[in-house]
C-alpha cells in the first residue's frame, strides 16, 4: 500500500516540477559586473596640513582646500579578479588662512596632480553585494603645489554605490606620502558620479545556483520533447528534399526552355543576318530587283515561322538635309513593309517599322568627311530586328 502512495505521489510532482522549470527564468538581479571601465567626474579636497592624521585630522574649517566646482577626472579599468588600474587628474587651490606644511598660507597657490592607482575590490573576499563596491587602494602620484613638485607613494580606501548597471556614486580617501626627504603627508578625499561601460556581466552566486535548477529542469522537459522533436525534424526533412527535388526538376525544365528559344533566336538572327540588308539608290525609295528577291525570301522564313515578328529599321546616308533624310528614310521604310504586306501577304501584325534618318550611320560618312559613294551606299539600309518569334 506504501508503495502505491509513493508512486502516485511522485506521479503527482513531475507535472508540477515541469511547471516550475518554465516559470523558472534568470533576470537582471541574478547577475553582476563582474569587468568594466569606470569614468568619473567629481570633487576633491586636499588636507596639506602636515599632519593630517593627527589632531587636525578633523579641522575641516582651517585645513581642507575645495573648490565650488568639479575638479576631479578619472578612469579605470577593473578586472574579473578583483583588481583595477585607475589614472586620476584633480586640480585644486590652496586658500590664503590656512593650514599648509604646519604654518598659515598666505599665498593663493594652484594644485595640480595626477596619481595611478591599483586597487582591489572587496567584493571578492566578503561576497557581492551587487550595489556596493569598497576597495582598498595603493599607487603613486605627483603633485604640483605653486609650481613646486612633489612625487608621492599613495594608498588609501573607498567604496561604489550603484544605482544601476552604469550609473553610481564613488568615495574614497587617499594619503599621499612624500617620497622625496622633508616632503609631507596629506590627504586627498573625493566623491562624484561615476559611469560604467564596456561592461560585462556574470551570475553571482544565487544566479548560479538558479541556473543549475533552471539547467536541471530543463533536461527533464527536453527528454520528454526529444522523440517528437525528432520525428518532427525527419517529417520536415523529407519535405525538404521532395520540394529541392521538385525545384531541381522545374529549374531543369525552365533552362532546357529558355536555351531552345535562344537557340531558336540565334538560328533566325543569323539566317536573316545572312540575307544581308535592303540597300536604295541616292534619293530613292525604290526597291530594286536585287531586293526584292531577298525580301521574297525573308517572307518565306516569315511563313516558316508564324511567330515571327520583325522590326524593320530604314537610314539615310548623310548627304542632304536632316529633315529630308528623315522624310527619306520614313518612305524606305514604308516601301519596305508594303511589299512585304502587299506583294507577299505577311500579317500587318507581324511588321513594324521606323526611320531613322542619317542619326545611325555604319560609318564614319557624315556631313564633314569625305566618303565615296560605295560607303555612303551602306548607310541608305533597311535592316531588320526579331522582336519575337
Amino acid at each position: 500500500m506504501k508503495t502505491y502512495a509513493f508512486a502516485i505521489t511522485f506521479l503527482c510532482l513531475i507535472p508540477f516540477n515541469f511547471s516550475s522549470a518554465q516559470e523558472l527564468q534568470l533576470t537582471a538581479k541574478d547577475s553582476v559586473v563582474s569587468s568594466s571601465w569606470v569614468l568619473g567626474l567629481g570633487y576633491n579636497i586636499v588636507d596639506d596640513s602636515a599632519t593630517p592624521f593627527g589632531g587636525d585630522f578633523l579641522n575641516i574649517k582651517e585645513t581642507w582646500h575645495a573648490l565650488p566646482y568639479p575638479s576631479s577626472i578619472s578612469i579605470g579599468r577593473f578586472f574579473k579578479n578583483g583588481l583595477g588600474i585607475k589614472a586620476v587628474g584633480s586640480y585644486n587651490k590652496y586658500d590664503v588662512g590656512k593650514k599648509v606644511d604646519g604654518a598659515i598660507n598666505t599665498v593663493e597657490r594652484d594644485y595640480y596632480a595626477i596619481d595611478g592607482m591599483i586597487s582591489y575590490d572587496l567584493n571578492k573576499i566578503i561576497g557581492e553585494t551587487g550595489w556596493f563596491d569598497p576597495f582598498l587602494q595603493i599607487g603613486a602620484g605627483y603633485s604640483d603645489i605653486g609650481s613646486v613638485g612633489r612625487t608621492t607613494a599613495n594608498a588609501g580606501f573607498g567604496f561604489n554605490t550603484w544605482f544601476n548597471d552604469k550609473w553610481g556614486l564613488n568615495f574614497n580617501t587617499m594619503g599621499k606620502w612624500g617620497i622625496e626627504e622633508g616632503s609631507t603627508k596629506q590627504l586627498q578625499h573625493s566623491a562624484g558620479v561615476v559611469y560604467r561601460f564596456g561592461i560585462e556581466k556574470e551570475l553571482s552566486k544565487k544566479g548560479l545556483e538558479k541556473l543549475a535548477l533552471i539547467e536541471e529542469n530543463q533536461r527533464v522537459s527536453d527528454s520528454i520533447a526529444a522523440a517528437k522533436k525528432a520525428e518532427e525534424e525527419a517529417r520536415l526533412m523529407a519535405e525538404r528534399l521532395a520540394q529541392e527535388k521538385e525545384k531541381a526538376r522545374l529549374a531543369a525544365e525552365e533552362q532546357a526552355r529558355k536555351d531552345a528559344e535562344n537557340k531558336k533566336r540565334t538560328d533566325l538572327e543569323h539566317k536573316i543576318k545572312d540575307l544581308g540588308n535592303v540597300y536604295f539608290s541616292l534619293n530613292s525609295s525604290y526597291l530594286s530587283k536585287p531586293y526584292k528577291e531577298l525580301l521574297d525570301k525573308l517572307a518565306v522564313l516569315m511563313e516558316e515561322n508564324p511567330a515571327l515578328t520583325l522590326k524593320v529599321g530604314s537610314h539615310a546616308d548623310s548627304r542632304g538635309a536632316e529633315k529630308y533624310n528623315q522624310w527619306l528614310s520614313e518612305k524606305r521604310v514604308k516601301q519596305t513593309l508594303d511589299y512585304l504586306i502587299g506583294k507577299k501577304g505577311i500579317d500587318a501584325s507581324r511588321l513594324t517599322g521606323e526611320g531613322f534618318g542619317e542619326t545611325q550611320l555604319v560609318n564614319d560618312c557624315d556631313n564633314i568627311t569625305y566618303c565615296p559613294e560605295s560607303k555612303h551606299k551602306l548607310n541608305r539600309r533597311s535592316e531588320f530586328e526579331v522582336v519575337a518569334f
